[in-house]
């Protein structure tokens, strides 16, 4: 392998890096069966994402081999390498592959599939219509940017060429650098946090009740685009005649049987669900894009609901099985992995890996990689002032002759290692955020708009950090890279764009600390949000319409124990479709019992705790009261209004009128106004004026 390695022919290195190509077109294609189904996915789909997901592992791979082979001219410590002609011709099509796949054809194709339309054309269509206001808004700041290259370059091929370089470079490294930093705190800390069984378990409990509630609200949504569906393809007449095909594919999706329960409780999003007289293309685009959107969001929620009570039937095991000494992990579920159904450990062995074993190496690997987030930050703190200071030059450059070094076999794997966590921080921080508009990857049922989007932020992120990583280096070995050529000239054409590239990773410490000191729970709590930017791990947490951990472990254990209240529906139905009659009508009591509140209180009870209802609650509607999931305004407007409704009138203040008489025209005499006023209130009114006892009469 030294020899190999050491070799100045290249054509060992082309090898190489042909099997590593090949491993990474195997592992590519795992990954896309993993969350989508290759048989039935379109080939518009596989096509796009795959290579949305190639290339960006090339440019990984790319890297370490352009800097071996750009270092130095010694062919003695070069590690892979490859001609300058084949580095360049690998570099152009990975680069505008990926630049092309990025703004254009991922973003149309992702509108394509979430038209809603039958017709390939009314498609394509839409697609351009919703991206017209991204296009607009990407071309007006390039107007802007070209004005300011022509003024300092004049007007030129390499101006329009650097700007339009530059532009995606910044915009993809100011995205970059949020998603890095978020990550580079996020999976050290799940990491730690995750080595103790009984914090990871009360962490699932926790998550359980919001979880489920949105679960519901998936199915609910659902039920009711399925009911109007139902309806619509009751209509045989009118409008609804020209589009007869369309509306029985949509009832084939729905699936809807005839026995099916349905909810009766009326929705408060009902009255913009009321199927209009006139059925048009429009209207039928709309319901069948919500209806798809609604099933693969039941689909998500459904699927997050069984890995969460997967993961705590595991933990409560592993928590168990601390007295016998023996863990036995029971069945596989059905679907799952080829390494779920393969029982190789005995029960005590398996004790042992559980209990004994993987605790550490989390801790060990969780400690491993905040080391490494450490570095990656500190590099990023003194590029642009000290960058002989930075951690990681030294561990990738390992041959210095003078200022200048030359990167080996080593340093090239260290390299990608490197590139691969920075990638895999700002990765797993797009799965967290969740302001992406509900998308998400579900195993083997993601949407089409979901995958593509996905594959978008794979191949937009890993340029600008692939180049971020490589400006970490010395100057001298970087600037001769065909990298540096290909982009790195260009961003650096300018003054601007240099020290944009030098300076604004500094701020990846804004997302940082937020992360490290829990910022965006603080914020959301002070000022009310209602949305959540990232799922904060908090312990312990109780907000309005959230529940604690005690009811997320009940919930856990009736679904575990077949009893929860869903099932329970289920086979009531079952049952009374058999008998042929009407489903039973179960009262189901409330999950949550909302604790006493007081005027002055500052927090509200815990909702797991049994309370008891006054008198005045339990007379009201509960279809009447106002929702618990307000936001922070609002509760604070509550609880003023009920501390002034609640104090009683000073005496001072009632007795200030019984010195004056008031006339007798005016409706009272000494004793009655003496009366009125001790009870807190006048008898005097000006509807008397008119006659009558105080009412007005018309």
């Amino acid at each position: 392998m030294i020899r190999i390695l050491s070799s100045p022919s290249p054509v060992p290195s082309e090898i190489f890096a042909l099997i590593a190509l090949l491993v990474l077109s195997l592992i590519v294609l795992l990954i896309l069966r993993y969350y989508l189904p290759l048989r039935t996915t379109p080939a518009y789909l596989l096509v796009p994402v795959f290579f949305a997901l190639w290339l960006p592992a090339t440019i990984v791979l790319l890297v370490p081999i352009d800097l071996a082979s750009n270092a130095s001219t010694d062919d003695d410590t070069r590690g892979i390498w490859l001609p300058p002609r084949a580095l360049l011709v690998s570099w152009r099509i990975s680069y505008w592959l990926t630049f092309v796949l990025t703004w254009f054809i991922l973003p149309i194709l992702a509108e394509y599939s979430d038209a809603g339309y039958r017709e390939p054309k009314d498609r394509i269509l839409y697609s351009l219509r919703q991206n017209a206001q991204y296009y607009a808004l990407v071309f007006g700041s390039a107007v802007l940017g070209l004005v300011y290259f022509f003024i300092s370059y004049g007007p030129s091929f390499t101006s329009l060429k650097g700007l339009i370089l530059a532009l995606a470079y910044c915009w993809g490294l100011v995205l970059a650098i949020y998603l890095m930093g978020h990550g580079l705190v996020a999976i050290p800390r799940n990491l730690i946090r995750n080595a103790s069984a009984s914090r990871r378990l009360r962490r699932l409990q926790a998550e359980a009740p919001k979880l489920y509630e949105k679960m519901e609200d998936a199915i609910l949504n659902l039920e009711d685009l399925e009911a109007q569906v139902s309806e619509l393809s009751k209509r045989k007449t009118g409008s609804a005649r020209d589009f007869q095909d369309w509306i029985e594919e949509l009832s084939d999706i729905c699936n809807i049987p005839e026995s099916r329960p349905r909810n009766t409780l009326p929705r408060v999003d009902n009255e913009s669900r009321i199927i209009p007289t006139v059925i048009t293309e429009k209207y039928l685009a709309d319901l069948t894009r919500q209806l798809t959107r609604a099933r693969h969001t039941k689909s998500r929620y459904v699927d997050e609901w069984g890995r969460l009570l997967r993961n705590a039937s595991k933990t409560q095991a592993i928590l168990d099985s601390a007295a016998s000494k023996k863990l036995d992990l029971g069945a596989s579920p059905p679907g799952s992995s080829f390494w779920d159904r393969t029982t190789i450990l005995t029960p005590y062995t398996r004790y042992l890996v559980y209990c004994r074993i993987v605790p550490y190496l989390r801790i060990f690997l969780g400690v491993f990689l905040a080391l490494a987030s450490a570095c990656i930050i500190w590099s990023e703190l003194v590029k642009a002032a000290l960058p002989s200071l930075s951690v990681i030059r030294f561990t990738v450059v390992h041959h210095w002759t003078g200022d200048s070094g030359r990167v080996g076999f080593a340093g090239q794997l260290i390299a990608a290692l490197w590139i691969m966590y920075m990638c895999a921080a700002a990765l797993h921080s797009v799965t967290e955020v969740k302001v992406w508009r509900g998308r998400a990857l579900v195993r083997r049922n993601t949407a089409h708009e979901s995958a593509f989007w996905y594959a978008g932020q794979v191949a937009r992120l890993s340029v600008p950090l692939s180049y971020n990583f490589v400006t970490f280096l010395p100057r001298q070995i970087y600037k001769e890279t065909t990298f540096y050529n290909i982009l790195g000239q260009y961003v650096d054409l300018t003054p601007l764009g240099k020290w944009f590239d030098y300076l604004f990773p500094v701020f990846v410490l804004v997302p940082v600390c937020a992360t490290l000191f829990g910022l965006y729970g603080k914020v959301k709590r002070l000022f009310g949000f209602g949305v959540d930017i990232v799922d904060e791990d908090e312990e312990n947490q109780t907000s309005y319409g959230t529940g604690s951990w005690r009811e997320g472990r009940d919930l856990i254990e009736r679904e575990l124990n077949g009893t929860s209240i869903s099932r329970r529906l289920d086979e009531a139905a079952s049952r009374s479709n058999g008998q042929g009659r009407s489903a039973p009508i179960l009262t189901v009591p409330s999950a949550r019992n909302e604790g006493t509140r007081t005027p002055f209180a500052t927090s509200p009870s815990y909702r797991d705790q049994p309370v008891r209802r006054t008198a005045q609650s339990s007379r009201s509607d509960p279809l009447d009261s106002e929702p618990e999931d307000d936001n922070f305004f609002t509760n604070l407007g509550h609880r003023f209004k009920n501390t002034f409704d609640t104090i009683d009138t000073p005496k001072w203040l009632q007795e200030i009128g019984d010195g004056f008489k008031k006339p007798k025209w005016m409706g009272g005499n000494d004793e009655a106004g003496e009366s009125s006023n001790r009870g807190g209130r006048s008898d005097s009114d000006i509807r008397r004026w008119f006659g009558g006892d105080g009412r007005i009469r018309l």
